[in-house]
């Protein structure tokens, strides 16, 4: 919010108004024709676009994507019946059609609170524009698994669909040291599988690992069809982005380096990534912490991240209610050929789940 937003000329590319999807990879499926963005094809998995539509045009962000615009809130914590805490975080939106079979709704928002005990919960609805209905038995994970785990807390799930195996995969941690991988057919009973990150895999100094995504995502020279980013903090109390690759999405190298530093954008902090596709290249948007201008910004990495380009402010974070100059670990997806910005609004762990749309 306080960082000024660079002239939208100096990031607009000559092709910025082919109208390709905002999803990684930008492909549509007219099998399933209500689906969220979720990322690039690839052997073990497919990215499907609602109503198999391109986005529009129209385009005014860096790197030629969308202008999104604040709607309205979705979910708040004081009309919800599982609110243990009074904040919820890191919403996944994903699309049900051609996926799932009597599916509760065309979209299931994944979300939950952060604080002990957490929970991960599901609402859905048949609109990215809302209204979505609590499912009435969250937390549908909770932070006691036996005999898998017992934690203070289990947040921040990412879910994504594995054609190959007709499976909702969930990423999620807890503690903040630990990801974890769950699976599911039907999106709402999952069957624990493992750990897949943790801090014992990062460099010595690394006291969290959290707040990851997956996304399908080719890099043939390291033998990869998957890549995680996720947020990592250690002993200087600075967080970071880092991510890492995979050939199947349950084992994983991670890059000992950041992807982003916090330092590269004048931040304190630096979390919630999340990858995008645009124009034949590969970005990373992810959010600055408040004090820092709590906005939503974007890198250039490329298709094979070997870019580090700096592009700027990609959501600018209002000042009024319900942002309070903070937007934060965005989820995207498109309907009708609408796009739409899912993502928490307001003060970290004090917000609410908004929408935004292109």
């Amino acid at each position: 919010m306080n960082e000024p937003r660079p002239a939208r000329r100096l990031f607009l590319r000559a092709g910025a108004a082919t109208g390709a999807a905002l999803t990684v990879g930008g492909l549509s499926a007219p099998t399933a024709p209500a689906l969220s963005a979720e990322g690039a094809a690839a052997p073990a998995a497919q990215a499907l676009i609602a109503d198999g539509a391109a986005a529009p045009a129209v385009a005014a962000a860096p790197g030629g994507f969308p202008d999104y615009k604040y709607v309205r809130t979705l979910l708040t914590p004081s009309q919800l019946k599982y609110n243990p805490t009074g904040e919820i975080i890191f919403p996944c939106i994903r699309g049900t059609a051609g996926r799932l079979a009597n599916p509760l709704g065309r979209y299931y928002l994944y979300y939950g609170p952060h604080d002990a005990p957490g929970g991960i919960c599901l609402a859905y609805g048949d609109s990215l524009e809302g209204p979505f209905t609590e499912y009435p038995n969250n937390p549908i994970v909770s932070n006691n698994w036996q005999p898998h785990y017992k934690v203070s807390h289990v947040a921040s799930a990412h879910v994504m669909w594995i054609e190959a195996s007709k499976e909702m995969w969930m990423y999620f941690h807890g503690e903040n040291t630990t990801t974890r991988l769950a699976r599911s057919k039907d999106g709402i009973n999952f069957t624990y599988d493992k750990v897949v990150l943790s801090t014992s895999m990062l460099p010595s100094g690394t006291t969290e690992t959290s707040y990851a995504r997956v996304f399908p995502h080719e890099l043939p020279s390291r033998g990869a069809h998957f890549v995680m980013l996720f947020m990592l903090n250690n002993t200087s109390n600075h967080r970071d982005i880092h991510w890492g690759w995979s050939a199947d999405g349950r084992n994983w190298t991670f890059d000992q380096q950041p992807l982003v530093r916090h330092t590269d954008v004048g931040a304190v902090n630096v979390g919630g990534p999340h990858l995008l596709h645009r124009n034949n290249s590969t970005y990373v948007v992810y959010n600055k912490d408040k004090s820092s201008g709590g906005d939503i910004m974007i890198t250039e990495v490329g298709n094979d991240f070997s870019k580090r380009t700096h592009l700027g402010i990609f959501y600018n974070s209002r000042s009024a209610a319900p942002e309070n100059g903070r937007a934060a670990a965005p989820s995207f997806g498109t309907d009708g050929g609408v796009p739409y910005m899912i993502y928490e609004a307001g003060e970290r762990l004090a917000g609410s789940i908004a929408m935004a749309r292109g």
